[in-house]
């Protein structure tokens, strides 16, 4: 039997963005692990400035992740990804070897902006995928990413023994891989003249169902960005903290083959945000201090990842318009991003004002999730918006000629996507 050239191409696709996923994860957690504790015992900062480093890294990021997904869409995927993987090198290389807080500002500047171009370019490559294609290879991407995570802390601390300066010339190393990983796929065909990037951030901002969703589902990356802050913050050693991000790494990893196929079900992103509000609950009341307690919690975040990052995607990629998957993405980054910043600059704050301060974020952290999973819950009992997007599931897949042509429909509609 003959196989499609659409099947092999899509394998590729997967084969070459599961191996990016692979060199990127391991240099970005080998030195993320360990980047509290550089910075707290190395160069002395204080958690208030700790906070305000990671927090311009995801300002940056997600800040630029609305311009840059739309112009991924209107470019290429390949070029924005390889351009993306050489920001985040550098990056990666100058947080090793500055110590000046300039140097470090300049670095999560580097970090953000690489972030803001690699995750839409990445992304919008998976799915742009059919159907069953982009389930398998998004899970695979995630359950990658995972296995990842659970060596990268560990080799983060073997390299630890030299020095951080090591751990940070490996991670840019692996970054720099992925660049050349990126130029074996093919360029992307851009968008038919007229679909620029402006239209494409205007049709979705117009998206009543997509932004709804996006609101529901803003505290998923603060939620999930904070557990790797807290539990250093509370005072645990590198060891602690490389046990936590592998157990975490590692039960998310779990968690991908049953839920890829299941991803969509509204269920799904609500499991995934009681998980993370239980997680912080355990160490608000201190049952997460100790040795069990911290495993608990981070089998509770790993639940939490592994179901929240596959729902989140494959319900934006459902809901985005033809051939504006990057510009989707990027939406929905821009304002979680937005809440992950001030989030994080909150956290970090009041973990610097002592114990109390401390247990009041957690506690704030675990009410803001069992708030967004109300609201999930009340999304689900909307008939119109329920309709609505069975009918955007509905719509044919494999038709590029068509997509353009209904995508031009759409977006000279005043009202896209509007369910009532």
């Amino acid at each position: 039997m003959t196989v499609p050239a659409s099947d092999h191409g899509d394998r590729r696709t997967v084969a070459v963005v599961v191996a990016v996923q692979a060199a990127i994860s391991l240099g970005y957690f080998s030195a993320m692990a360990h980047l509290v504790v550089h910075l707290r015992d190395d160069l002395g900062l204080a958690a208030g400035l700790i906070g305000l480093v990671l927090a311009l890294r995801n300002l940056v990021q997600h800040t630029l992740s609305l311009p840059v997904g739309a112009l991924v869409d209107v470019l290429d995927p390949v070029r924005a990804g390889m351009l993306a993987c050489v920001l985040r090198a550098t990056g990666f290389v100058l947080l090793g070897t500055v110590s000046a807080t300039p140097g470090l500002v300049v670095a999560a500047l580097l970090l953000g902006m690489g972030g803001a171009l690699f995750h839409p370019a990445a992304q919008s490559l998976l799915a742009g995928l059919a159907d069953r294609r982009r389930a398998r290879g998004y899970a695979a991407y995630t359950m990658t990413l995972q296995a990842a995570a659970v060596l990268g802390p560990a080799l983060g601390l073997a390299l630890l023994n030299v020095g951080y300066w090591l751990v940070a010339l490996v991670s840019g190393g692996l970054w720099l891989l992925a660049a050349f990983l990126f130029s074996l796929l093919k360029q992307a065909p851009r968008l038919p003249p007229g679909s620029g990037a402006v239209a494409g951030v205007r049709t979705a901002l117009r998206d009543r169902i997509f932004m709804w969703f996006v609101v529901v589902s803003m505290p998923a990356m603060l939620l999930a960005n904070q557990a790797a802050v807290v539990v250093p913050l509370g005072g645990a050693s590198a060891g602690a903290v490389t046990v936590f991000s592998c157990v975490l790494a590692m039960v998310s990893a779990a968690v991908q083959p049953w839920c890829a196929p299941r991803a969509e079900r509204p269920g799904v992103l609500r499991a995934g945000l009681l998980c993370a509000g239980a997680g912080y609950l355990l160490l608000a009341t201190g049952a997460g201090g100790g040795g069990p307690g911290l495993i608990a919690v981070a089998v509770l975040h790993g639940l939490a990842g592994g179901l929240l990052q596959p729902a989140v995607f494959q319900t934006v990629a459902r809901l985005a318009r033809p051939s504006r998957y990057g510009t989707y993405l990027g939406v929905r980054a821009f304002f979680a991003g937005l809440l992950a910043f001030a989030g994080g600059i909150a956290v970090s704050r009041a973990f610097e004002s002592g114990p109390r301060g401390a247990t009041t974020a957690l506690a704030a952290l675990a009410a803001l999730a069992l708030l967004a999973c109300a609201a999930a819950a009340a999304t689900t009992r909307r008939p119109s918006a329920t309709a609505m997007i069975r009918r955007r599931r509905a719509r044919p897949a494999g038709d590029p000629l068509g997509a353009d042509r209904r995508e031009r429909e759409l977006e000279s509609a005043p009202h896209a996507g509007v369910a009532d």
